[in-house]
């Protein structure tokens, strides 16, 4: 792909898009994925891959790009994505929109992400998508006032100019997420308004959580969570 002018393309209005959360009307197989991610090298793990802030609590693997940290690196496909032919499958054919960064963040248990939201170039001109990989009850993802539950083969749109935040609250077991951002394409698009827009529930003590941490201003938030 060739590098893409980011100041040309422009700023994406994810509250009117997206709202808070909304889930696709498209999956991938999800213990397939799991199976495809459990089986990477153990290597690959234990490591930041350049971010820092409030993702600095996660582990990650970059599968796409690099974290804005490790300089003015080329978007090009890493060598662990050759391992998740699962992947390969998401961001070349089920979503039909250039693809962008592709992250996999692992946070223990027990940790958090703290609220927050994104801004930047790169950041105000992409969508994200989320997939859950190994996830428990015990993990809620917070955005814009509301708590999501994802399942492991689901596809979430995530407006992450929104104030946004993660709680893994069990003890034992890591959370693990796939995070792609995408280019907006008509087809992307058409798949946000045909899917689910009014999954979240509030939640009171959740809410109150997130707030005696939240992060005035735009956020520490110039990589992939």
């Amino acid at each position: 792909m060739a590098e893409i002018d980011l100041d040309s393309l422009p700023v994406i209005d994810k509250h009117r898009l997206i709202g808070a959360c909304v889930r696709l009307p498209v999956t991938v197989d999800g213990a397939r994925l799991a199976a495809e991610v459990d089986a990477l090298p153990r290597d690959l793990w234990g490591g930041r891959g350049g971010r820092g802030g409030v993702h600095d609590r996660a582990d990650a693997i970059f599968l796409r790009g690099y974290a804005p940290a490790e300089g003015n690196k080329p978007l090009e496909n890493r060598p662990p994505l050759e391992l998740l032919p699962t992947v390969r499958e998401l961001i070349g054919r089920t979503i039909s929109a250039p693809p962008m960064r592709c992250v996999l963040a692992r946070l223990a248990p027990g940790a958090n992400i703290p609220a927050h939201a994104d801004s930047g170039r790169y950041l105000d001109r992409t969508i994200r998508l989320h997939v859950a990989v190994i996830t428990n009850p015990h993990v809620v993802m917070f955005v814009e006032g509301k708590v999501y539950h994802m399942q492991p083969g689901e596809i979430w749109a995530v407006n992450n100019s929104g104030t946004h935040g993660v709680l893994n609250d069990d003890p034992e077991h890591a959370r693990t997420h796939l995070i792609c951002d995408f280019l907006p394409s008509p087809a992307l698009i058409e798949l946000i308004a045909a899917g689910e827009s009014d999954l979240g529930v509030e939640d009171p003590q959740v809410l109150r959580r997130f707030q005696e941490f939240y992060l005035a201003g735009p956020a520490a938030a110039a990589d992939p969570k």
